[in-house]
């Protein structure tokens, strides 16, 4: 034989592609900042964030007071005292004794940063079967929030569209 080790050669071929090469990382690093670029600015508008949470919050707002209308048999009403602000109360409509919630808080619920449309210009109420004193679909958007909360005409049923 020659002296040639076929063994040698295998070694330093393994050994020689561990690791990653400099262009691999350099397309990661862009990739990675690409990214960050394009979402980073959503998390300082925190205005949509506000706008969802508010948007969940009269959606809940507006289940709970048709449970309570339905639950204690008689009527809640739904009170729009500002664009930033949803209040419940009992009948009469409007003006009666504030209803609290689950936690204890006292109506209206309000957002600092979030608004509702001026849709539901007049207030109106749940009787004791649920159903709303409108007899057209009500429709409440917030702010920045793509849907809007819709209560049925027939059912009471309160649902994003």
């Amino acid at each position: 034989m020659n002296g040639f080790s076929p063994i040698l050669p295998r070694l330093m071929c393994s050994h020689a592609k561990a690791g990653f090469t400099l262009i691999e990382l350099v397309v990661v690093i862009v990739i990675i900042g690409v990214l960050a670029a394009a979402i980073a600015p959503r998390f300082y508008e925190t205005n949509v964030f506000e706008s969802q949470g508010f948007a969940d919050q009269v959606q809940a707002t507006l289940r709970y007071a048709q449970k309570v209308a339905i639950a204690q048999q008689r009527n809640v009403c739904v009170t729009f005292p500002s664009t930033s602000s949803v209040g419940l109360t009992y009948d009469p409509c409007p003006g009666g004794s504030a209803l609290q919630s689950p936690s204890g808080d006292s109506y209206p619920i309000s957002s600092a940063g979030a608004t509702h449309s001026a849709t539901p210009s007049e207030a109106f109420y749940f009787n004791a079967s649920g159903k709303p004193s409108s007899t057209v679909n009500q429709a409440i958007t917030v702010g920045n929030v793509a849907s809007s909360i819709v209560v049925e005409a027939e059912t009471g049923y309160v649902y994003l569209q």
